[in-house]
């Protein structure tokens, strides 16, 4: 087996934060256990060929699980945090159930991860370039992240 390079592993590390945004939303929609929906992902979508040929990037098993276990964890820890940098009318239950998912996950990486705040908030605003291409959702994740990590991490800023 060869060594994975530095880009190799970051696009891995990536790669798992992306699908564990996607976990979390499926279980949301499903009402399966994190459990159930981490095995289908670790069998079926880590480094799986896609229906036009495009194989999808491995990801890192441990960072993926570790997210996808601590945002259940501390849902309601994350989701307080997240109403927190919200404006007033609009708390976690009335936005985009993906962007719900992608505030869980990033606020679980925050709390129970060793992964600098600025590092955890770039990447997420990545996450919601990917699935909202072209509206400002990475705009406003940029600003909810930024809120959250001066709450849960004050001494990197």
């Amino acid at each position: 087996m060869s060594k994975l390079s530095l880009e190799e592993k970051r696009q891995m590390k990536s790669a798992s934060r992306l699908y564990a945004v996607q976990a979390l939303f499926q279980m949301e929609q499903s009402g399966q256990t994190v459990d159930k929906v981490r095995e289908e992902f670790l069998k079926f979508r880590f480094g799986a060929a896609q229906e036009d040929g495009v194989e999808l990037v491995d990801g890192d098993i441990r960072l993926f699980s570790k997210v996808t276990e601590e945002a259940v964890n501390w849902q309601a820890k994350i989701d307080q945090m997240t109403d927190r940098a919200l404006v007033a009318k609009w708390p976690i239950d009335r936005i985009d159930s993906v962007l719900r998912a992608l505030f869980r996950v990033a606020g679980a990486e925050m709390l129970e991860c060793d992964t600098p705040p600025k590092v955890v908030i770039v990447e997420y605003v990545d996450v919601a370039k990917a699935f909202y291409p072209e509206g400002r959702e990475a705009k406003f994740v940029n600003a909810v992240l930024d809120h959250m990590a001066r709450e849960a991490k004050p001494e990197a800023f």
